[in-house]
């Protein structure tokens, strides 16, 4: 039954003995309790939508799991070609641009006569691809670093619990799994062997150190001869020469 509370509380017995308002909590407590016992639970609905008369959000894991979200990163996987063997040519991308340092790489190199055609046209591939997932920090940097897209983490799977720090250490057999993935630019859609292709490039490729022989020896004619502002004959050749030391161009911030 409800009271008005008087403006002191030192006046009323009922008050100073906080009954009433411990017969409340317990009465509200009470009501929740006999809810949550005996009313009906939706499963797999986040709490806000749920429409039933028990409110528990206690997930009973793991018969019941919460859908994780799109775009989430789980574990990692190494994505397969069709004939079953990991997408990685051993770049070392990954391993490089990953800032815990949880991925090991040792790099195998295909034969150029082997029997497999989609082997003949890739150089290297991995004999050992581990990942540590204890170090881990879930960033993504390494499938988003890999130019052939052979690490994914779309398992949608978080790390389970292990017995030991071994377990967490993941190689080629665990990482390989999922379904494979071919794309239009791989190299043993377009070629069937390590040949040189009959195509040539438009523009050559430019190498570290390419041209710095003929920039000295520039460097050494006399004024007014291929100076600021005139150019070298059409037909001069740049010889690349790995005797001496190659330059380095150092960017100073």
């Amino acid at each position: 039954m409800a009271y008005k509370a008087t403006q002191d509380p030192r006046t009323d017995i009922r008050e100073r003995s906080y009954l009433p308002e411990l017969i409340r909590g317990l009465a509200i407590t009470t009501r929740h309790f006999l809810r949550n016992l005996f009313g009906t639970r939706e499963v797999g609905t986040p709490f806000e939508d749920r429409k039933s008369t028990s409110l528990i959000t206690t997930v009973q894991y793991p018969e019941e799991k919460m859908p994780y979200p799109d775009g989430y990163r789980g574990l990692h996987r190494l994505v397969p070609r069709d004939d079953g063997k990991p997408r990685c040519v051993a770049c070392y991308m990954c391993a490089t641009i990953c800032p815990a340092q949880c991925i090991y790489i040792e790099a195998g190199e295909y034969e150029t006569d082997s029997a497999d055609a989609s082997s003949r046209v890739i150089e290297k591939y991995p004999t050992q691809f581990v990942i540590d997932e204890l170090r881990c920090i879930v960033c993504g940097l390494c499938v988003d670093a890999c130019p052939k897209d052979a690490i994914r983490m779309d398992t949608y799977t978080h790390t389970p619990a292990e017995y030991n720090r071994q377990g967490f250490v993941y190689d080629i057999p665990k990482l390989l799994k999922g379904p494979a993935v071919s794309h239009p630019s791989d190299p043993w859609n377009k070629r069937t062997g390590s040949e040189r292709p009959e195509h040539t490039h438009k523009e050559a490729h430019t190498r570290i150190g390419e041209g710095h022989e003929e920039h000295h020896a520039h460097a050494q004619l006399p004024a007014g001869h291929h100076g600021h502002g005139e150019h070298a004959p059409s037909g001069s050749r740049t010889v690349v020469s790995n005797d001496g030391p190659v330059p380095v161009t150092k960017f100073l911030k």
